[in-house]
């Protein structure tokens, strides 16, 4: 008789696991499995929109870009920071001041400088700077207030030693104004208050009580803005660099010889300054007298060449001139207009 197996509990539980134990591993695997699908999924379709060329700034992009492209590249888009580059290009591209020497201000002529009303030393003194630096108390673009008088100028001649002269508008000035003979050959534009003028040329010397800014004309001067009878008249004057076609003229003193002389220029047409002689390695600045000559007491440079200087600065050279005492002895040179 066959007998018929009987399978205890003990038996079964360590056979066979039961169905319930099975089914949570089944579900655990299928789970992880559609987790690792999802992300592969997810992270395929962020790079598709990241390397998508029309797509727009996501955050895996912003993210890849702050973390690749150098900071220096990135920091010129913002307003700030592109301001900052902005100046700081225009000051490197700013020339920097250039050490070239500037042009001295003689090579150009400097314009004409307006008359400056009487009385003004700050003004006057300016204008000399500007235009006539070797001009003594007599200086050009000023007006002077003063008188006129008037005296019997004979021939014209007078301390100046000029000689007689053709043309008798001449005038006498006053001692300060005079200056040691530096006045003498000066153009005068003198005016009246009643509107009348006359040109004048400084031949003489009018000695105390005449004042400074006093002018004592010649009668035919006088003439010229007043009756002689007035006597005394109220007048502006000036100094002028008149027209001429003539030229200098030079003339040794009496009793100069190559040991001792005196040298005189007649005809400038602005007050001259300085009269110098050569002495071969150089030139020998003169002195004036007050009788408007210029003396070499040992005879150096008589009869040499000589440099006239008028009271603008302009130099003329003068050679050829013989020694030969009293004799004007013409030039071809004459200083330039003012």
């Amino acid at each position: 008789m066959r007998r018929k197996r009987v399978f205890s509990r003990t038996d079964k539980d360590s056979s066979v696991a039961p169905r319930s134990h099975r089914r949570p591993l089944r579900r655990r695997r299928t789970a992880l499995a559609s987790a690792v699908a999802l992300a592969a999924v997810a992270l395929l379709v962020s790079l598709m929109v990241a390397l998508h060329p029309g797509s727009q700034p996501g955050t895996v992009q912003a993210a890849a870009e702050h973390s690749t492209t150098p900071r220096a590249s990135a920091t010129p888009t913002a307003p700030k920071a592109k301001a900052k580059a902005e100046r700081r290009s225009k000051r490197q591209a700013k020339p920097k001041p250039s050490t070239v020497s500037p042009t001295p201000a003689r090579t150009t002529a400097p314009a004409p400088a307006r008359p400056s009303p009487a009385g003004s030393p700050r003004s006057a003194q300016r204008a000399v700077s500007d235009s006539a630096p070797l001009a003594g108390r007599i200086k050009p673009q000023v007006s002077y207030q003063g008188v006129a008088t008037h005296y019997d100028a004979g021939d014209g001649d007078g301390a100046c030693l000029y000689g007689p002269s053709p043309d008798l508008m001449v005038a006498a000035m006053n001692t300060t104004d005079y200056e040691t003979s530096k006045a003498c050959g000066a153009y005068i534009l003198v005016r009246a208050a009643n509107g009348a003028s006359v040109t004048v040329r400084i031949t003489n010397e009018c000695p105390l009580p005449c004042a400074p800014g006093q002018l004592d004309l010649s009668k035919e001067a006088f003439a010229k803005l007043a009756g002689l009878s007035a006597g005394r008249i109220p007048i502006t004057w000036s100094l002028l660099s008149p027209s001429t076609s003539d030229t200098v003229s030079i003339r040794y003193k009496s009793g100069s010889s190559r040991h001792w002389c005196g040298i005189q220029a007649l005809g400038h047409r602005n007050p001259l300054a300085r009269l110098e002689v050569s002495t071969g390695s150089g030139w020998s600045r003169l002195t004036r007298t007050e009788y408007n000559y210029f003396l070499s007491p040992d005879g150096t440079g008589c009869g040499g060449a000589l440099r006239l200087t008028d009271i603008y600065g302009e130099r003329l050279t003068v050679d050829g001139i013989a020694l030969r005492p009293d004799a004007v002895q013409p030039t071809r040179v004459q200083f330039a207009r003012h």
